[in-house]
């Protein structure tokens, strides 16, 4: 055994390194790294064993009893490094081969037992033979037959390595073998100049590089754990493409009944020749359908906001249509509670802003609902005023309700998904506890703030602020906005081409049309619709679902266009009513988007815009 103090040194602070590097980060658990741990700690404490080796030779005849201990102990730890490294090349030639992976666990005891009986020989060997000591000018190394000993096991392990590789070279990948030849060929290099130079200690040296280059070719850690989170990522991605393929399954397949129950409820209600009593019954059933379809909007829009896919789309728009809109639907939801409805709304408020109004509408009537839900009695005040700055007018939107009010300590709670406030007293309210937590998310993505005031017992506050831009010069149309029920529109003479494969759906939009005084032609498939149009019938609009069997509803479209001087207006009628739907059918050839269950407001707009004016 030779020793020198220099290249140990070098040697340690590589090591060192190594082990910090290697030990204080994350590693995959395999049996490669397991091994490969148990190298590192060898190589480590070998390293220091040369130290106290080095100096205990130079103090031998002070230090006879630590000489001995420190000397044998770098020849035993020598070896165990030499066994370990033996069991790292079987696992990495041999531990695919199919005997060994059908009796795994055997074979691994097997080699364990027949190398700890072989090492506990050696290991008394060690002890046993003699050992030699030179001392001259400070250069100090070790020889005799426990050195020998050690050295012809080390060369017979290495021969073991070459056999075992070369046998097997076809499934071992060539950077696995890299530490093990760079062990031989170094092996020979060291054995060739501490012959030359008994003086020079360069095991230990060669130990560390052959550690230091085994870290490059086992199964990288880092490597590993980004793959790893590359997977995951991966799967993250198709579980959340399939929740949302389900949740738009979900949404067609629960928004085509709900179109027929809403749709013949709206009809019966309006229907003169209902029994009284009934009429009352027709309105829960609009009722409870409205929260149903509220529901689905809640699951749909969290799981979008989730997905980091919902956006934010500014228009135009028109806040004193807005406006009138949340009040005549705020007061539509009161039904016969005995509350006070009042509202307070600033006359600067620029007629129109900039800004997402549908994502506006949906925040107020949000907070609204939940005021009307949780006020039993007595009032509830909408107040939107205005700050203008720089072309920028911040809308300050408040709801003040004198219900049941909330708990300082439950403030915080309000706005987490699905959580919902004293469950036992609020157990007969309707609602999924989605409400406000998509108003904060859709508050962020705005831009805007909310505020929540709150005495238990005695009622609410809920303040809103949201900066939307001044439009001057608008190019919307702005029309007088009146709050007492709309004249009926009537378009007779028109004839609007309906396409869906639901007969319910066609049947609903039939009777719709007609209160219109609309003509209406029905086709069950986007075949169909193509052989009317083809057939020279002039329609003034065509109502096309898209989620249809064998053709599609944009299929259908692209179809159709290709008819010579096919000019028909044409809209989306679909139950398709994710986020983001509206604009993907306008980019797609549509003219304009109605989702089902149909609402009537915006089918007076259709019939207006496409049929009132033609």
């Amino acid at each position: 055994m030779i020793l020198d103090n220099a290249f140990t040194l070098l040697s340690s602070f590589y090591i060192v390194l190594l082990a910090i590097v290697y030990f204080s980060k994350p590693r995959i658990n395999s049996y490669e790294t397991k091994i490969y741990d148990y190298i590192v700690a060898i190589c480590l404490a070998l390293v220091i064993i040369s130290f106290g080796t080095y100096y205990c030779m130079i103090w031998m005849d002070k230090y006879p009893l630590l000489n001995f201990a420190f000397s044998r102990l770098y020849l035993i730890v020598l070896l165990m490094f030499t066994f370990v490294m033996t069991v790292y090349v079987l696992y990495i030639s041999c531990s695919d081969i199919k005997i060994i992976k059908k009796n795994y666990q055997k074979a691994r005891l097997y080699t364990f037992l027949s190398l700890e009986i072989l090492f506990s020989i050696l290991f008394f060997l060690i002890l046993v033979l003699p050992m030699e000591y030179s001392n001259v000018r400070g250069m100090v190394y070790s020889y005799g037959q426990s050195v020998d000993l050690v050295y012809t096991v080390t060369r017979c392990c290495l021969v073991l390595w070459i056999i075992v590789l070369l046998s097997r070279y076809k499934s071992v990948k060539l950077r696995k073998c890299l530490p093990m030849i760079a062990y031989v060929l170094l092996g020979v290099i060291v054995s060739y100049v501490q012959g030359k130079h008994p003086e020079l200690l360069l095991t230990t040296s060669m130990l560390v590089f052959i550690t230091f280059l085994m870290y490059f070719t086992i199964e990288n850690p880092d490597i590993k754990m980004i793959e790893q989170l590359n997977i995951a990522k991966d799967q993250a991605d198709k579980a959340n493409k399939a929740k949302t393929d389900f949740l738009s399954n979900m949404s067609h397949e629960i928004r085509t009944p709900l179109n027929a129950i809403v749709g013949f409820s709206n009809l019966l209600k309006e229907n003169k020749n209902i029994p009284e009593d009934a009429q009352d019954e027709i309105e829960d059933i609009i009722m409870a359908s409205e929260n149903l379809l509220d529901i689905v909007n809640g699951i749909l829009d969290i799981s979008k906001i989730e997905a980091n896919k919902l956006e934010i789309v500014n228009s135009e728009y028109d806040t004193k249509r807005l406006l009138s809109e949340l009040v005549a639907l705020s007061k539509g939801r009161l039904g016969e509670k005995p509350i006070e409805f009042k509202t307070n709304f600033d006359e600067s408020i620029p007629r129109v802003l900039y800004g997402d109004a549908s994502r506006v509408k949906q925040v107020c009537v949000n907070i609204l609902t939940n005021a009307i839900k949780y006020t039993k009695e007595g009032w509830i005040e909408f107040k939107v005023s205005s700050v203008i700055k720089d072309g920028v007018c911040r809308l300050i939107i408040s709801v003040e309700d004198t219900g049941i009010g909330i708990k300082q300590e439950n403030i915080g709670k309000l706005f987490n998904r699905f959580e919902r406030l004293d469950m036992k007293e609020n157990a007969t309210i309707e609602g999924t506890g989605l409400g406000l937590a998509i108003t904060k998310k859709l508050l962020d993505l705005m831009g805007g703030r909310i505020v929540v005031q709150s005495v238990f017992g005695k009622g609410s506050k809920f303040t809103i602020s949201i900066d939307q831009k001044i439009v001057k010069k608008p190019t919307i149309k702005l029309d007088e906005v009146n709050n007492h029920e709309e004249e009926k529109i009537s378009v007779n003479n028109k004839l609007v081409l309906l396409v869906d494969d639901n007969k319910i759906n066609l049947k609903v939009a039939e009777k719709l049309l007609s209160t219109y005084g609309v003509n209406t032609e029905s086709v069950t498939s986007g075949f169909e619709a193509i052989e009317k149009v083809k057939s020279g019938t002039k329609y003034d609009l065509i109502l096309l679902d898209d989620m249809m069997p064998k053709m599609s509803g944009v299929e259908t479209l692209e179809k159709l266009k290709e008819i010579p001087d096919f000019n028909i207006k044409t809209i989306a009628l679909t139950a398709n009513a994710l986020t983001g739907m509206k604009e993907k059918y306008l980019s797609d050839g549509f003219d304009d988007y109605l989702a089902k269950p149909i609402n009537k407001e915006e089918l007076n707009r259709i019939i207006n815009e496409y049929l009132n004016n033609s």
